[in-house]
């Protein structure tokens, strides 16, 4: 996603205790299905201000980096244990669960900084153990980590070391995609972790940034086709099946490309389609911007939380 402007009971019980959540509140939310994306470099910040005037109850956090070598943390300079952990708390208590996302569209990657399988696996360890994680999600995007071979390959070997080590961890890969579905890199992703037997539970497409304009609802439902049908060739899924592992995650209103733009009209249609196919995850860039007019907003007129109600309504 771009930067705009740029296991036994018991022990889950323990560590939900431990950062601050009761252990039946953490269960009854999933962070994948609707979470739309949150940061902290402007906008809208208040994840509770938005749970609150909404209804939503999962957000995709967004950037787990590099520090410049091997260790996670946010934005690349923001302490694990720091004012992100204070937040997470924040909603738990208020009743929701978060999915971090690692990478992203710039800053220095992990994917890119950590020279093995092996060492990408516990950095991203270091986060699922701080938060008490149900899920991760990877934006892989960019010439440093999605036009990569090495480290995409890296990337999918460091998933089936983390899902073994944490068999109930979801694992959500988002990439760019064209109209028509994931591009060649993409193509090659999905095929590669079939290969290493990565695992990934969702794959989830970013479409927008065409530099077409025209129909976004239009365009959305064909790339998330497209999706199905690579996964389905690849996997040997039924379309059903294959829907079930996708998902989206579009851009609410103007998009990085002028003549470019999402309206809630176009994402009402969206969430219908996404409800049609089950698809297992439904959700935009961003949170900070679901306001009206220019600046850190939408670019568009429409009212208050209008995306994120929206995506808070997604039933799956």
């Amino acid at each position: 996603m771009r930067r705009l402007l740029t296991l036994a009971v018991a022990a889950s019980a323990s560590m939900a205790t431990a950062i601050g959540l009761a252990p039946q509140a953490m269960a009854a939310v999933d962070p994948v299905l609707a979470s739309p994306y949150l940061y902290q470099w402007g906008g809208q910040t208040s994840p509770t201000a938005a749970m609150s005037a909404t209804g939503v109850k999962a957000f995709t956090l967004a950037f787990v980096l590099s520090d410049g070598g091997c260790n996670p943390k946010w934005d690349g300079s923001r302490s694990l244990t720091g004012s992100d952990k204070t937040m997470i708390q924040n909603i738990r208590n208020a009743g929701g669960d978060v999915i971090p996302s690692f990478g992203g569209w710039s800053g220095t990657k992990l994917g890119s900084k950590c020279t093995s399988a092996s060492a990408l696996a516990g950095a991203y360890q270091k986060v699922i153990d701080a938060y008490g994680l149900k899920a991760i999600d990877l934006d892989i995007e960019n010439t440093d980590e999605f036009e990569n071979n090495t480290v995409q390959d890296r990337i999918l070997n460091a998933v089936k070391l983390t899902k073994q080590k944490n068999p109930n961890l979801r694992v959500v890969i988002t990439i760019g995609t064209e109209t028509t579905g994931p591009n060649t890199w993409g193509k090659r992703l999905i095929n590669q972790a079939k290969a290493i037997g990565a695992n990934v539970d969702v794959w989830s497409v970013m479409p927008f940034d065409f530099s077409s304009g025209g129909d976004m609802a239009a365009h959305t439902k064909s790339a998330v086709d497209g999706l199905k049908n690579q996964l389905k060739t690849t996997f040997g899924w039924s379309d059903d099946t294959a829907y079930r592992h996708s998902g989206l995650s579009s851009m609410n209103g103007k998009t990085d490309n002028a003549g470019e733009t999402v309206t809630v009209a176009n994402f009402t249609t969206i969430r219908s389609y996404a409800t049609s196919h089950h698809l297992a995850r439904f959700t935009f860039w961003a949170t900070n911007r679901d306001c009206s007019g220019g600046g850190e907003c939408s670019g568009i007129s429409q009212s208050k939380y209008a995306f994120t109600k929206i995506v808070a309504g997604y039933t799956g």
